[in-house]
């Protein structure tokens, strides 16, 4: 007879859980030592920041086992509302009255004293809607109209919405991502040559259109461009970085996050993390990140159902190379992105996407592969 594959349930990974509440953890004191003397020149409430934060990591942890418990079959039954639910999210960012506007970015919708980045849950329902539908048409993922144009589509549709939110670097950031899941998928290699030949000039043409991003560019590849400007908040946090030596400066008692760096409880908040624990800080925090990253790709690739392997690599992926991401931003190695860096960042929509996503990896951590034989011939 032949072998049949069956997903068998066990207990959950504790290594895995384990780790997200480190991460968590970690992630709201050095919150707490970034943003407390920022919190209380500009709010007159040095809590401001990690009480709000606090706050929704409550509820981020309630949903975070929701959604490690969930059972994800039925997810997909609600896979339309979803993606249309938080298309309509996105654009609300638009319409006056509803979306926020900071910077010249329109990218939040507020909510009384709250504001929601719809972008944030763009990380999340993406990754489930692709797997979903790459799972769906698995048979038919090298027939372009009935395969590949739906989940094209629909990631095309959110990278324009962010991009007019003037958040490009999202954008960019959440279209690699979609590949990387298409790849998974089994997508043949001459359709990415094709979507890179189009998307890499179309890239660099809206990455020019806009003055600060070219600045931020020139300001990559010279440094001493915009010492004051562009590259102001690079260069601090580079030397954010280096001044922690190898055993930090001690929690709290980083000096350059008072005025050096600006922003730091937000994108830049690795600087400062950096800056206080020192490079053997640095170090556990990368192990950290290694050790989810592994269980995370460990529990999903060893599925032989398409739709757990797929959500729980997409969702890795996600939060793992943002955290990359940061890191090569806040050292300098690439052009500064308004990438948040996952658990540690303050931002409530971030921390809530970055729990329940950690959530569902675990939730697929409870099912392995099983290959038994039905039967005896």
């Amino acid at each position: 007879m032949d072998n049949q594959i069956n997903s068998e349930r066990h207990g959950r990974d504790h290594i895995l859980m384990a780790t997200v509440f480190l991460l968590a953890g970690l992630g709201l004191v050095t919150l707490y030592s970034s943003s407390y003397a920022f919190a209380l020149r500009f709010f007159g409430n040095g809590l401001y920041f990690i009480s709000h934060q606090m706050k929704l990591g409550l509820a981020g942890l309630i949903l975070f086992f929701i959604a490690s418990v969930i059972d994800l079959e039925m997810i997909r039954k609600f896979i339309k509302p979803l993606v249309l639910g938080c298309i309509i999210l996105c654009a609300l960012t638009f319409v006056p009255g509803i979306g926020v506007t900071k910077n010249g970015a329109s990218r939040w919708i507020g909510f009384g004293f709250y504001t929601f980045q719809p972008s944030e849950l763009v990380k999340l329902v993406l990754p489930v809607y692709l797997a979903h539908i790459l799972a769906k048409k698995k048979d038919d993922i090298d027939i372009v109209l009935r395969g590949l144009i739906p989940p094209a589509l629909i990631t095309g549709i959110f990278f324009v919405l962010i991009f007019l939110q003037n958040n490009i670097s999202t954008a960019i950031f959440l279209a690699f991502n979609a590949l990387f899941m298409f790849f998974l998928a089994g997508v043949k290699y001459r359709y990415f040559v094709s979507a890179l030949l189009m998307f890499v000039p179309t890239a660099t043409l809206l990455v020019l259109k806009k003055e600060h991003r070219v600045r931020r560019f020139l300001t990559y590849i010279q440094p001493e461009f915009e010492p004051l400007g562009a590259g102001y908040q690079v260069n601090a946090s580079i030397l954010s970085v280096s001044s922690g030596g190898f055993w930090g400066k001690g929690i709290g008692l980083g000096t350059r996050k008072i005025s050096s760096v600006p922003e730091v409880h937000s994108d830049f908040i690795f600087s400062s993390f950096a800056e206080e624990s020192g490079f053997l800080g640095v170090i556990i925090f990368c192990l950290l990140f290694v050790v989810f990253a592994v269980r995370g790709f460990k529990s999903s690739m060893g599925n032989e159902n398409p739709f757990y392997r797929l959500l729980g690599c997409g969702l890795v992926t996600m939060i793992v190379s943002q955290v990359l991401l940061n890191i090569a931003v806040v050292s300098g190695a690439l052009p500064a992105t308004g990438i948040p860096l996952p658990f540690f960042s303050a931002g409530g929509s971030s921390l809530l996407t970055t729990l329940i996503m950690a959530g569902l990896i675990l939730n697929i951590s409870r099912f392995s592969r099983k290959s038994s034989k039905a039967g005896e011939a």
